[in-house]
């Protein structure tokens, strides 16, 4: 819906100066045109009008437009003010957005979100409601077929347990393979493959069968795994395109600034909306094809209703990957422009190997805090049964242990859409949603363990052990489960956010697969007393090592990882290294910040400016624009005005300016171009 809204609003915005901008240096990385709708209408530039550079330069969304002071460089009442005014106003501006629309067209607002957030997240949904179904079947099973799925007196026990384990070994091949896969080939090339590999799973998943009941239950161990490797997939190519799909790179624009988290999110969430109707589907597959909920269930009632809710999902899996191909736009410019710019036509192995060295740390951060909320998580769906079984007190049969999963999963929804409402601002942001996700779970949960005797105790206890169950889904989504996602890609360069983003996700398997395995071994109460301390595990983790990059402008990323690839890290000034998005580790051991310099960083960004007019100029009488890569915003257009006329210093010069800061470096470097 975001793409919509600035497209219809994006006159307005460049007028007064926070536009999408050009990109502030020759090789900055582009991320697609998601919204360049708004370039079609946005006004011509005034060439005598001293706003457009400054407009390119100090974005009315992140920087002052008096004094051009950058938001986080503010005191903290004044910051808090200016956030405030600023996140009250373009949320006024959306609803009148939302409001015009529908007025236009009822319709059109829920289109537009379909559009930008449900097909985006489609994968999501589907893994969702597979992923969740395992969960969901495993009591029918055990109902229906008790000799096999719980006394195991005609199955094997480890082959009972490698239904969860295969499913999860698959996750972390193709969240690292497929990851490697969308840096090296591409977006599209991923998301495509990921949605053929998921519907060969769905239909494999429809269609098991052994010989023996053993027979079958190998038969949807492997089918499991094989649709786990398109699951895999899902994590990095989701949200690396879901992000860059709004416009990050040279194509960034106040939407992407104001917003991205928010539209990572809003795809990520189809992960909830799948769980629930995988949980209603199945409950009405049980009404019809037995007649109730309640036991004693048949094997022909339980295995249409299995195979078919299967069945559903493969169609939707099938209708995804025609989409994908067909039907889906994808703006992969942030990688093809990074690997034009560090002359590499495959995978880029230099900066994997220079990421390994210079953002060990932030490796550290997004992988341990997804190791640490992937033990939460999982470790929550797996002992959910615990929780349903000591409210109803130890008879709670599958149709209610399935109404509870039913509330639980609307409760998450919940947290799911607060976090897409607070990612994006600035005062809170990804970070602090993260840390206080995971506090308020540790809270809850050595509550738990500290009280357990008292709360198990029917009566009021019960109803404390509830909303603590709850509660517990809900900080999680809104909180670690949905930063993860995000951060684990945006922190890193284009060039390798893909492999960062699926290594980092499959680390967090790891972490799902540890109560998976630990919790066949230990009493409920003691897996209460281990679980609390990965959420003090992750708020630590994330507090030293996860940079905040809420409102950051990821061209400046780009910029930045330049600088470090050329070996030219102290001569970079931008906001990338402002400590405010920075982690505490890059602040007080590697103290990255010490260079941060605002003047001297518009000087740089003034020069580099200059040189993409020069080479715009050049491409145009050589008749190559297109291969510019300012011609993408009409930058050359925007530059004109300034750098074709003998007064461009003057001009770009603040009107407070006396000519005291820096004039001789400014010189300098113009006389150099």
């Amino acid at each position: 819906m975001s793409e919509h809204i600035t497209a219809h609003t994006e006159p307005s915005v460049a007028s007064s100066g926070a536009g999408s901008g050009p990109a502030s240096d020759s090789g900055s990385s582009s991320a697609g045109a998601a919204e360049k709708g708004s370039a079609n209408v946005r006004p011509l530039p005034d060439h005598n009008d001293h706003s457009i550079l400054e407009s390119h330069l100090f974005p009315a969304d992140s920087y002052t437009q008096d004094t051009h002071t950058y938001w986080a460089d503010l005191p903290f009442g004044e910051k808090t003010r200016w956030i405030n005014r600023q996140s009250n106003a373009e949320a006024a501006r959306e609803l009148g957005v939302i409001g015009r629309m529908f007025k236009e067209d009822p319709l059109s607002p829920i289109r537009a979100y379909f559009n930008n957030y449900v097909i985006t997240g489609l994968g999501l949904f589907v893994e969702g409601f597979t992923l969740f179904s395992v969960g969901n079947l495993t009591p029918l099973f055990k109902a229906t077929y008790p000799a096999c799925w719980k006394t195991h007196e005609v199955c094997n026990e480890q082959w009972i347990h490698a239904v969860d384990y295969l499913e999860i070994v698959g996750i972390i091949v193709g969240q690292i393979l497929v990851g490697i896969e969308g840096d090296w080939i591409g977006r599209k090339f991923g998301m495509v493959q990921d949605a053929l590999i998921m519907t060969l799973g769905s239909v494999m998943l429809t269609a098991m069968w052994g010989t023996t009941l053993n027979g079958w239950v190998i038969c949807y161990a492997w089918s499991l795994f094989v649709y786990g490797i398109g699951v895999g997939g899902e994590y990095p190519m989701t949200s690396t395109r879901a992000m860059e799909g709004t416009g990050s790179g040279r194509a960034a624009t106040t939407g992407d600034r104001m917003h991205r988290g928010r539209n990572v999110q809003l795809a990520f969430l189809m992960q909830g909306w799948g769980q629930l109707a995988n949980q209603g589907i199945l409950i009405i597959g049980l009404l019809i094809f037995h007649g109730s909920i309640n036991p004693p269930y048949t094997t022909t009632s339980t295995q249409w209703t299995f195979r078919v809710q299967f069945a559903i999902i493969a169609a939707f899996t099938l209708y995804l990957a025609y989409i994908r191909y067909y039907r889906m736009k994808y703006t992969d410019v942030a990688l093809q422009n990074a690997k034009k710019r560090l002359h590499t036509s495959g995978y880029d192995v230099k900066s994997l190997k220079l990421a390994m060295g210079h953002y060990w740390h932030r490796i550290l951060g997004t992988a341990g805090g997804w190791f640490a909320n992937d033990f939460f998580f999982y470790g929550n769906k797996i002992f959910s049964g615990v929780f349903i079984g000591i409210i109803t007190g130890g008879n709670a049969s599958l149709g209610t242990t399935w109404l509870y999963n039913l509330i639980n999963v609307g409760v998450s929804l919940v947290g799911y859409y607060m976090a897409a409402i607070f990612m994006d601002h600035k005062q809170y942001g990804r970070k602090w949603m993260q840390a206080n996700g995971f506090v308020a779970d540790f809270i809850l949960f050595i509550v738990a363990a500290a009280m357990y005797n008292t709360l198990t105790v029917p009566g009021s206890g019960i109803r404390g052990f509830q909303a603590i169950y709850f509660l517990s889904s809900f900080w999680n989504q809104f909180g670690p489960n949905a930063t993860s996602f995000l951060l684990a890609a945006e922190v890193y360069p284009a060039s390798i956010r893909a492999t960062a983003h699926g290594f980092s996700a499959a680390v967090g398997k790891l972490g799902a697969l540890a109560p998976a395995i630990l919790y066949n071994y230990i009493d409920n109460h003691t897996k209460f007393w281990v679980v609390c301390w990965f959420g003090l595990g992750g708020w630590i983790i994330t507090m030293v090592f996860v940079p905040d990059t809420t409102g950051l402008d990821l061209r400046e990323q780009e910029r930045y990882w330049e600088f470090v690839l050329t070996g030219r890290e102290s001569e970079y000034h931008g906001i990338a290294i402002h400590p405010r998005h920075l982690s505490l580790w890059e602040r007080v051991v590697l103290k990255r910040h010490r260079y941060y310099d605002p003047e001297l960083d518009k000087e740089q960004r003034i020069a580099e400016m200059q040189v993409i007019y020069e080479a715009t100029k050049e491409a145009r009488a050589e008749k190559t624009l297109e291969d510019s890569l300012a011609a993408e915003e009409g930058l050359e257009a925007d530059l004109h005005g300034y750098f074709s006329s003998q007064q461009a210093a003057k001009k770009l010069q603040d009107p407070t300016d006396t000519g005291a800061h820096h004039p001789s470096k400014l010189a300098a470097i113009e006389k150099s171009l």
